[in-house]
């Protein structure tokens, strides 16, 4: 890929009776920091709701922090496909040995999921692409960027039972409803761009925070995306965008836009199908595989395509041609067919219908990162080594970070704080140790050791 990519994600917690759910969060992750010594503490505050000691950055790259009482795990900065996946799973498999070796994984379960069914809820999925910063937003280009996004989900889309219009802890049944649609997230999202993330989620997320040189990046950060399973889902996500993203900075979107992009990604996902129409800007209909081919079709005339462009080409091909044709061919690699799969097998086995709370259940059983709960897995085409991903990390990536990136020496830092009895500052661009060491980290792509220099304006003050 040309850019760095990550991804945040916020795992849901089901416990049995007798468990607390609260302190589950809070025990992990300081097992995981303090006791295991995967990584290091913030002995800082780094904002009004990350108070000292709510979470660190570690050792392969990621962070692990509380946030609004999930345990929420972030990956390294990434440079291609492979990295980024295997930095993913670092997460669920960190998570999972915490809960192992603490005694609770009998009661207690994380979840790779965006819903909760019991009370309409949602936790997210986070997506961070880093963009030149003379990237040309026009009206154009940011409507054709919002007409892939709105859409994507037919592609990568986690699908999920029902919808929020059913709150089942307040016994509501008003409103339509779906049995099953192709998105977690699309109930959730009310605007198109938006800076504030809890409040009015956005396709595209306006907060300018770049966590790099602001003269040279900026940082699109996605909450529309869904918690993926299976990892040629969560690959083709990164990949297919980050080659709109190409296509944006060059000047070769599509001349697409949608009469409502907020409305057409819930209409296609509550149809649950891939030859619905979508009403465009200018009046036409088109199905959201041709939408979508259209974007393909200038993805492949992009002049430079490394290996990950070329994986990622051939995956968006395979999924369009499966969506128009035997969708079948996607069980184990698109998550909303393989669940849908699933569930109607069950069905059938059962003799249910699709309002049966038995498979609200089942569509969370789905996101278990405990293997041995998770069922997903008995099936062809799922495994990492089925993706066949260039480039594919021989390091351990559960403690180490990837080597071409700016996670690399800022892990090297932090190995040195370990073994070291100094007050220290880390954040994604810098690292402070003591009063008068500074590393500036603001060149995600560096991945050698910086000079230091003094901290910006505070150490030129005189006291």
């Amino acid at each position: 890929m040309k850019r760095i990519v990550g991804i945040e994600t916020e795992y849901g917690c089901l416990f049995n009776h007798g468990a607390d759910p609260l302190s589950v969060p809070e025990q992990v992750k300081d097992y995981l920091i303090l006791e295991k010594k995967i990584g290091l503490i913030d002995i800082h505050d780094r904002d009004y709701d990350e108070p000292a000691g709510n979470g660190g950055f570690l050792f392969n790259g990621g962070r692990l922090y509380i946030d609004m009482g999930h345990v929420e795990y972030c990956t390294s900065e990434c440079k291609n496909l492979a990295d980024l996946v295997a930095s993913d799973y670092a997460g669920e498999r960190l998570l999972q040995t915490a809960l192992d070796e603490l005694g609770l994984s009998e009661s207690v379960s994380f979840i790779k999921n965006n819903i909760d069914h019991y009370t309409g809820a949602t936790f997210g999925c986070h997506e961070n692409y880093l963009l030149r910063r003379n990237a040309p937003l026009t009206q154009q280009n940011v409507e054709s960027l919002l007409a892939f996004l709105a859409i994507r989900g037919l592609m990568v889309g986690s699908g999920r039972v029902g919808s929020v219009l059913t709150a089942k802890k307040y016994n509501k049944k008003d409103g339509k409803t779906v049995p099953f649609q192709i998105m977690q997230r699309a109930d959730y999202i009310q605007t198109e761009i938006y800076e504030w993330v809890q409040f009015n989620r956005a396709l595209i997320n306006a907060r300018d925070e770049p966590l790099s040189d602001p003269c040279r990046f900026r940082r699109l950060h996605l909450l529309l995306g869904d918690s993926n399973i299976l990892p040629f889902s969560q690959a083709l996500k990164v990949g297919t965008t980050s080659l709109v993203l190409d296509l944006l900075e060059c000047r070769m979107l599509p001349k697409i836009a949608f009469a409502d992009p907020v409305k057409t990604m819930q209409a296609v996902s509550h149809a649950a199908t891939a030859d619905c129409l979508i009403e465009l800007a200018d009046g036409r209909k088109w199905t959201p595989v041709d939408v979508l081919s259209e974007y393909y079709l200038q993805a492949e005339k992009l002049d430079e395509k490394d290996e990950d462009a070329l994986w990622v080409l051939k995956a968006w091909k395979e999924v369009l041609e499966g969506l128009a044709g035997n969708q079948e061919k996607l069980i184990g690699k698109v998550d909303w067919i393989t669940k849908r799969f699933l569930l109607e097998s069950f069905c059938r086995q059962e003799k249910i219908a699709w309002d049966d709370p038995w498979l609200d259940s089942l569509d969370l059983e789905y996101h278990q990162i405990d293997r041995k709960k998770n069922f997903v897995w008995l099936l062809p085409n799922t495994s990492y080594e089925d993706l066949a991903l260039p480039a594919w990390p021989q390091n351990n990536y559960l403690a180490e970070p990837p080597k071409n990136t700016r996670a690399y020496v800022r892990s090297l830092l932090m190995r040195q704080l370990a073994k070291e009895n100094v007050s220290y500052v880390i954040d994604w661009d810098y690292v402070q140790i003591g009063n008068s060491k500074y590393y500036s980290l603001d060149d995600p792509f560096i991945c050698v050791m910086p000079k230091t220099t003094k901290r910006p304006y505070f150490d030129t003050i005189h006291w």
